[in-house]
């Protein structure tokens, strides 16, 4: 019988084992996992200024250093397993990864080398959230800019962090707080406690003070309990998430992503040149992230596209979790997949959708295949841009495809995380430059999932933990 591993809650450099705990079979071996009450989380809050303290201590570009080391430590280091003297090789990561999420191995170790890479390019990243300026700005509070001294100072004394179990690599918007001498504090998705704790422990062993960190699973509560405890939170979760912590400024809320393809009038006639970018756009990490494409808006041509796309999205079928051709995520609970299931098939009831990808696919959408319950890919053609199905988003490959005159389409695209806009129109493209509805913009040929480490991926980290303060005086003299 295999000894029972067991991840502790780590409160702000204490582990500590809960009598109350989620327990998980991962290939056999037992996991179980610490839960922390409401109460716990309270009073554990009170600890944050000293874990500021350990972090204002330590020279920012340091502290960038640190972070650049721990990106070869998550990547490739034997990193602390859990309580006593176990520790997790890349491989027990990756292989836990996947059977705790459903991702295939090939898709774990592709986010496992996109966290790693955020972590490599920190200063990039950072000179992307602060527009160039210094690390100095983290040390001294203040720099010299265009001849003026800047005065940058911090809104709050932690970040508190509602993660998802979605895909692993939304763990890289957190990490730039450190460096910026924030401490965290986590709490993690119910499928993937794993992958900030061993980001914890990569950053740890690489030289980050173990006090700056909080780790945290726990109920819905105690997650209230995280976000309201701290004076800046980001939340990650659907739209209800979106409608529940909305009205509170100091919670940056990322919800549904509802990226958009959109085919300009001047690339409509040559729409199959680019359907490779289209695929890639909807399929990507198994369709599991808020960067994949859940709509594609083209002015003529829709049919024709919708049923090309829907021949190349069927084509992706399910796959064991060993496979490296795997693409698709199984659900690590069924019943949700079946609810998502159900909910497409109800909506296709109302007129002006079809599921174009039945044509093609083999066998039904939900699918149990290989121990695990899959959805299969899915494109709708929405003869109407107000149906249900014409701007939703779901846990798995699924797009729509509607026919839209170029000068409607900013119009009814709705709030977008990221627009891939395939144009050259001018005009167009500065109307697309000043639209309030979209986050992200690539002009071109561009999958919607391209990223950029010198572009903010989803709001301004830097703006919404700093505030510039008007600052008059001889600084020099004031030492």
């Amino acid at each position: 019988m295999s000894e029972t591993l067991h991840l502790p809650v780590l409160r702000f450099g204490r582990p500590y084992e809960s009598l109350d705990r989620l327990r998980f079979n991962v290939d056999g071996q037992t996991i179980e996992v610490s839960l922390a009450n409401s109460g716990l989380i309270r009073r554990d809050l009170k600890l944050i200024p000293e874990a500021m303290r350990r972090l204002q201590a330590i020279p920012s570009a340091k502290l960038a250093d640190a972070m650049e080391k721990a990106a070869d430590l998550f990547l490739t280091g034997h990193l602390p397993w859990g309580l006593g003297d176990r520790l997790q090789s890349p491989d027990d990561y990756v292989a836990a990864l996947s059977q705790l999420t459903g991702m295939p191995l090939s898709l774990g170790r592709l986010n496992m080398g996109k966290v790693h890479a955020a972590m490599a390019n920190i200063r990039a990243v950072m000179g992307g959230l602060t527009r160039g300026m210094s690390f100095d700005l983290f040390d001294k509070g203040f720099i010299r800019q265009d001849g003026l001294d800047v005065n940058f100072f911090p809104q709050t004394d932690s970040l508190g962090v509602l993660l998802p179990s979605n895909s692993p690599g939304v763990n890289s918007l957190w990490l730039p707080a450190l460096v910026m001498k924030i401490p965290v504090v986590l709490k993690p998705g119910r499928e993937d406690p794993i992958t900030p704790y061993r980001l914890v422990q990569a950053m740890i062993a690489a030289g980050f003070p173990a006090e700056a960190f909080g780790f945290y699973p726990t109920s819905h509560d105690g997650g209230d309990a995280l976000l309201f405890g701290t004076g800046r939170a980001i939340a990650f979760g659907s739209d209800a998430t979106v409608r529940k912590y909305a009205p509170y400024r100091h919670i940056q809320v990322h919800g549904s992503g509802r990226s958009k393809v959109l085919f300009g009038d001047d690339f409509a006639d040559d729409w199959r040149k680019h359907l490779g970018v289209v695929v890639q756009s909807i399929a990507s990490n198994g369709g599991r992230s808020c960067i994949n494409a859940s709509a594609v808006l083209i002015s003529r041509h829709g049919a024709e596209l919708a049923d090309a796309l829907a021949k190349e999205l069927a084509a992706i079928v399910p796959r064991a979790r060993t496979d490296p051709q795997a693409i698709l995520c199984g659900f690590a609970n069924p019943a949700v997949a079946r609810g998502i299931n159900d909910r497409i098939d109800e909506l296709l009831q109302t007129p002006g959708a079809e599921d174009v990808t039945a044509r093609y696919r083999q066998g039904p959408r939900m699918i149990e295949a290989h121990g695990q319950t899959f959805l299969q890919p899915t494109l709708i053609a929405c003869s109407d841009p107000t149906h249900p199905l014409a701007n939703t988003e779901y846990m798995f490959p699924f797009a729509s495809v509607l026919q839209v005159p170029q000068a409607e389409m900013i119009g009814t695209i709705g709030e977008s995380l990221v627009v891939s806009a395939i144009t050259h129109d001018r005009a167009w493209t500065i109307d697309l430059m000043t639209s309030t509805n979209i986050e992200r913009l690539n002009i071109g040929p561009y999958p919607t999932n391209r990223v950029q480490w010198e572009q903010p991926h989803e709001g301004n980290l830097f703006e919404f933990l700093y505030r510039r303060r008007a600052l008059q005086g001889d600084l020099v003299a004031a030492g």
